[in-house]
């Protein structure tokens, strides 16, 4: 079946609620101040963030923000399993990216949300 996957994003500290779908962590670290209870995650996908050497680069620097993501984007094609897993899971079903990030503009998972569509 090929119809779009239904991915969308938001803060894990912005209380994620059931009717958000699957519940999906995108970040390497867990986000300080959240419990796991809280957070409802449904699954932690770990090996679809940025490697360290990426995070630490782009330093939440908006200026690199673009930059950012086209590295990331090249990372991931070396993950096409868990990105496809995503992209299955997020067509039969709403798939809620949770990030930790404090920039709700500048952020890895907004670069998972753009890049879906060349995916799927």
């Amino acid at each position: 079946m090929s119809h779009q996957a239904n991915i969308q994003i938001k803060r894990i500290k912005d209380n994620p609620a059931g009717k958000d779908g699957y519940h999906v962590l995108v970040d390497r670290l867990w986000s300080q101040g959240v419990s796991k209870d809280d957070a409802q995650l449904d699954e932690w996908m770990k090996e679809i963030t940025p490697s360290p050497e990426l995070r630490k680069w782009f330093d939440q620097d908006p200026e690199k923000f673009e930059e950012y993501i086209k590295r990331h984007e090249h990372e991931l094609a070396s993950k096409y399993e868990p990105v496809e897993k995503l992209l299955d899971l997020a067509r039969d079903q709403k798939a809620m990216l949770l990030y930790a990030a404090k920039d709700e503009r500048n952020n890895h998972a907004i670069g998972l949300n753009v890049n879906q569509e060349k995916h799927g």
